[in-house]
């Protein structure tokens, strides 16, 4: 697999680091913009600098809603498919030339019409990039530390810690923050997507019982990996410590679940060797 062809990391479209980078992105703009004024933006329309704030805002406003509604889309597609790099990077090209179109029809209907459209959207595409990406790749770095750091942090947490001690109890609450279910980590099996809910299947007893809630597993998966819950599919996430066999069918890798009926679940290439790992772990556990 190439670079291009790799899975890009999940920290990237996190809800709250996504809100994070679109606020940085948007100061970051308008700062450079007021007191850089690249390419000569403020003399090419003989602006002053009270004016130039104005527009630029507007500009600025103008360009986050195009890169909200991007990221609102890039939310709801990972939910169902991951993207590689390759596809985030002509997904950013296309956030670029997008906002450059806006910007120089802002420019085209409330400033002035350029007398070369075409020259302009050339030179808008050339600022947009500029200014997109500086932001893009600082707050890209940011978030890889903040995310490294909080594995080690994990890490850390788990050494000091008794290698079997887990959760007494797990609690699972719905997209709105609310508690729906609190139950014992050991009765825990898997966690299944069902568009936009998420069906948690656990034991009662000796029976299998299977409770939803409207959410998805991107927002469980990592409060609930470090205590041996992961993803070995997109549409499941498995406690692994309740996972007896691993075999090879026809169609792939399965997992069996130690639990009444039939309990197997698939294990797709993008977490095989996570899984594989996490099992090897916990033999003898």
């Amino acid at each position: 697999m190439t670079l291009v062809e790799s899975k890009i990391p999940d920290f990237l479209t996190d809800k709250k680091n996504t809100t994070r980078q679109l606020i940085f992105t948007s100061v970051f703009a308008l700062i450079f913009i007021n007191l850089y004024s690249p390419f000569g933006v403020n003399t090419w329309y003989n602006f002053t600098q009270l004016q130039l704030f104005f527009y630029s805002s507007l500009v600025i406003l103008a360009g986050l809603m195009i890169v909200a509604i991007s990221r609102i889309i890039m939310y709801q597609v990972t939910n169902h498919k991951q993207l590689s790099i390759g596809n985030y990077i002509l997904w950013i090209t296309a956030e670029i030339v997008s906002m450059a179109a806006v910007y120089v029809l802002l420019q085209y209907f409330i400033i002035s019409p350029p007398e070369d459209l075409l020259s302009a959207y050339k030179e808008s595409i050339k600022i947009t990039t500029l200014v997109l990406l500086m932001p893009y790749t600082i707050s890209y770095l940011y978030l890889s530390w903040r995310e490294k750091n909080k594995k080690l942090e994990q890490l850390s947490s788990l050494k000091e810690k008794d290698t079997k001690s887990v959760p007494f109890h797990i609690s699972f609450r719905d997209e709105r923050g609310e508690l729906r279910l609190s139950l014992k980590t050991e009765d825990l099996l898997y966690l299944e997507a069902a568009d936009n809910y998420v069906q948690i299947h656990y034991l009662n007893g000796k029976s299998k019982q299977n409770f939803m809630i409207r959410n998805s597993l991107k927002s469980f998966e990592n409060d609930l990996s470090k205590w041996g819950i992961i993803r070995c599919h997109r549409s499941f996430m498995v406690n692994i410590a309740r996972v007896k066999i691993v075999k090879k069918e026809r169609d792939g890798l399965v997992l069996e679940i130690d639990a009444p009926g039939n309990n197997s679940l698939p294990i797709s290439e993008t977490f095989m060797q996570k899984v594989l790992s996490a099992f090897s772990g916990n033999q003898g556990i």
